[in-house]
């Protein structure tokens, strides 16, 4: 079943294309990550599938109906790119008046702890950090005990640790049967919480497919090695990394290369051949579209 569905979608901004006949579906219980650099279209397509904006041309369905019509957002939670909380109000009572919108929502103590929040609680948010205001943010669309959740560049200023501790709670949800949309510029995010990634280029879906997919799209491996003399020409390199002694090759033919180092009597140690990160699959991706 399909909680949410773009179908040849089209969206225009003056002369703009934002989105160009993209075709985006999730179901129930899958959790997905928008990859795509800023002005790809992730955004305008969040904002399409939760009735923010409507398309120029194709459908969008939210629970099988118009995104729009207030009775098809009722389970659904959304944490935007940019959330303003009334500064007087503490997280407690933000999270209150939230919850008196909902029949059966979810409660405070349970809401707070489950996000790293309740040290928090009587905190006014104006005197909160960046940071911690993005937090709450981020709870707020948990609090109706949604089926479903857009989460818009959810970790955004937030450390290493205050991510992780969001990551759990995404997590947490995500086990319980409920289905998580998140657009990320962190990959690491990506490949920690996603199990499908769709990668978004020039308003086009450029790839939809599991992370290790994605990977493998891009007909690249990585050759690290350890050498203290100057390489020579190699054949088929696209790109050289150099960390002290240690050199990271990207290549469409690892055997090769291998090869043609023996050949050169290079002399070289800790040889290590592994496949494309998601971050190398998704700038390689991008750099094709936008050459295309």
């Amino acid at each position: 079943m399909f909680l949410a569905r773009a179908l040849e979608v089209t969206r225009r901004y003056g002369d703009k294309l934002a989105l160009d006949q993209v075709s985006f579906d999730v179901a129930a219980g899958e959790l997905v990550g928008l990859l795509g650099p800023n002005g790809a279209g992730k955004s305008t397509l969040v904002n399409l599938l939760t009735g923010i904006r409507r398309p120029t041309s194709g459908r969008v369905e939210l629970f099988g109906g118009d995104p729009r019509v207030p009775a098809h957002r009722r389970e659904l939670g959304v944490t935007p790119q940019e959330t303003g909380l009334p500064a007087s109000l503490r997280v407690g009572e933000v999270v209150d008046f939230v919850s008196a919108h909902y029949d059966n929502p979810l409660p405070r103590a349970e809401l707070l702890d489950r996000f790293g929040l309740t040290d928090l609680v009587r905190r006014q948010t104006g005197g909160l950090s960046g940071g911690e205001k993005r937090r709450v943010a981020v709870a707020l669309a948990f609090v109706g005990r949604p089926r479903m959740v857009f989460l818009d560049e959810p970790t955004t200023g937030l450390d290493v640790q205050a991510r992780r501790l969001l990551w759990d709670g995404i997590r947490a949800f995500s086990a319980e049967g409920g289905t998580v949309v998140l657009t990320s510029h962190y990959l690491e995010e990506i490949e920690a919480l996603a199990r499908r990634v769709v990668v978004i280029g020039g308003g086009r879906v450029l790839a939809d497919d599991t992370v290790g997919a994605v990977r493998g799209l891009v007909a690249v491996r990585r050759v690290s090695l350890t050498v203290r003399e100057p390489l020579p020409e190699l054949a088929g390199v696209s790109d050289i990394e150099r960390d002290g002694d240690r050199l990271h090759l990207l290549t469409g033919d690892a055997d090769q290369l291998v090869r043609d180092l023996v050949a050169y009597g290079t002399a070289f140690e800790d040889l290590e051949v592994r496949p494309t990160s998601l971050e190398e699959a998704f700038l390689a991706l991008t750099r094709e579209s936008a050459a295309a």
